[in-house]
């Protein structure tokens, strides 16, 4: 493919993912409110009986819940979406690595929505009861609609965007570009690189980026078990295995 025709693809693929986020965010936003609800729960469970929620600005419990519908429909949306993504690397790769686009495009979606579950889960309530602490009998907390959407919407994305590492290990093992033995000689600095890579991807507090850090070191790991078994090394290794074994067969017949 030229150039011209990469942006045109390129160009294609955004507008069939643009498309599907936006049929995903018509069907959720007739539950915008119960949605809203369920975004919220985590920070209402752990606020003083006398603090409440607030917004500052007549439009903003509005467009707030038009993100959150949208948001829904991005993640209801996200197996077509990385579908489109993967269409959009197929043509630079083999017909045989072609056959993985439909699964790897399945366990993208799979692996997006189980980090902003992980990051839901888990993350936010230790992160918001830690914040919680810091309220006293002056200093009551009454967050903003804008600014705890932008906070929660920025973890929930960093979480779905960092359990997508062992599938992009996976792709560049098939490809042959790294290898789970040239992965582990760099494990120190992939550990340095999480942490940097957190600081980045989540808002600027501690808990955050060291509660992001941990899971990238684990799935790093995770990574590396996935480049040893369905790496090109491997596969190279056996095919090498079997051709030697195909000889001594040959020569024994002979």
């Amino acid at each position: 493919m030229t150039f011209t025709e990469h942006l045109e693809e390129l160009r294609k693929r955004l507008f069939r993912s643009l498309i599907a986020a936006f049929i995903g965010f018509l069907a959720c936003y007739g539950f915008k409110e119960d949605l809203f609800d369920i975004l919220m729960k985590p920070l209402i469970e752990v606020l003083p009986p006398d603090s409440t929620m607030i917004f500052t600005s007549l439009p903003e419990a509005f467009f707030t819940y038009l993100k959150v519908a949208f948001v829904a429909g991005v993640f209801l949306a996200s197996p077509y979406i990385f579908y489109q993504i993967w269409r959009f690397v197929g043509p630079g790769l083999y017909d045989t690595e072609k056959k993985f686009i439909i699964p790897i495009s399945f366990f993208s979606a799979l692996f997006f929505i189980t980090g902003a579950l992980f990051g839901y889960f888990i993350v936010f309530p230790i992160g918001f009861n830690f914040f919680m602490n810091f309220a006293t009998e002056m200093i009551q907390p009454m967050p903003s609609l804008r600014e705890y959407l932008s906070f929660s919407l920025k973890l929930l994305f960093a979480f779905g965007i960092a359990f997508e590492l062992p599938l992009f290990i996976f792709f560049l093992a098939r490809l042959g570009i790294v290898s789970s033995k040239g992965l582990r000689k760099q494990r120190k600095y992939a550990i340095l690189l999480a942490f940097v890579a957190s600081a980045f991807l989540t808002p600027p507090d501690i808990i955050s980026q060291v509660l992001m850090s941990g899971p990238l070191v684990i799935l790093y790991e995770v990574g590396i078990l996935v480049a040893y078994i369905w790496g090109k090394e491997r596969i190279e290794r056996k095919e090498r295995k079997k051709k030697a074994r195909q000889e001594k067969d040959k020569e024994k017949d002979e």
